[in-house]
């Protein structure tokens, strides 16, 4: 087993300290609920609250779970669950930050030791596959809201942007020992997190043993990437690269310099 997979071993650990950004906070946030586990602190019953609702939405699914079963399960007042979180898709909004979080940790401890940029990347999306790897039943009812910009839950909704921003961030700290070009410095988190989009979509189908097919298309996938930056960094592509650049200004999907 590769070294930064043993790494998730520690996640768990590390998360009741950090934030999306990667930063400390003083409270505990355990994450593993167990039965007759006893409610604390008011964020270890955040806490209590969240991974029981996980627990039943990859058990029962996202729209067969209640509110009211999420409080049972813990064992506190339906009202006292809706104190914490407002609504189902609350409960969904902190499991996303839980996933970045989780991802971002893995990355930076790995990423500094990762030499090549081909196993940075696949590293990136490998981990990313190993956190997510019990939650395809979640995943493919929560996929149908991405084309409803205006929902809350839709992975390319105002929402989850700042969620996407920091998935980008660590493809931008991947790519950072690589001499490129401003411009392409620039634009490839964004095509970057577009084809990880892609890998997840194929992942919620693939059922090979532990995702073998995914994993295939993510080395072959990276492998492409790899071999196209040798090719889109040459100054004789600077007007082609100019030309995407303002599409996707013009798209708003970057930011206009």
């Amino acid at each position: 087993m590769e070294p930064w997979r043993g790494n998730l071993l520690n996640v768990f650990k590390l998360l009741s300290r950090t934030n999306v950004a990667g930063s400390e906070v003083s409270h505990p946030q355990p994450l593993a609920f167990q039965a007759g586990e006893k409610i604390g602190s008011r964020e270890t019953t955040r806490e209590l609250i969240l991974n029981a609702a996980i627990r039943l939405f990859r058990e029962r699914g996202f729209d067969e779970t209640t509110m009211r079963e999420v409080a049972s399960e813990v064992g506190v007042a339906l009202g006292l669950a809706y104190y914490y979180f407002p609504s189902k898709e609350a409960l969904v909004m902190a499991y996303y930050e839980r996933v970045q979080r989780e991802h971002r940790i893995v990355a930076q401890q790995n990423l500094p030791h990762t030499r090549a940029l081909r196993d940075r990347l696949a590293m990136l999306l490998n981990t990313k596959l190993d956190i997510l790897k019990d939650d395809r039943k979640l995943l493919g009812a929560l996929f149908r809201y991405t084309g409803s910009p205006d929902h809350p839950l839709s992975f390319l909704g105002k929402n989850t942007a700042p969620l996407r921003a920091d998935c980008m961030s660590l493809f931008a700290e991947a790519l950072e020992p690589e001499r490129l070009p401003d411009d392409l410095r620039e634009l490839l988190p964004l095509l970057i997190w577009a084809l990880h989009m892609g890998v997840l979509l194929y992942f919620l189908y693939d059922a090979s043993p532990n995702l073998r097919r995914t994993r295939r298309l993510v080395d072959g996938s990276v492998g492409l990437v790899v071999g196209f930056l040798g090719l889109a960094k040459s100054p004789l592509l600077r007007p082609v690269r100019r030309s995407v650049m303002t599409l996707l200004r013009d798209a708003r999907l970057i930011p206009r310099s």
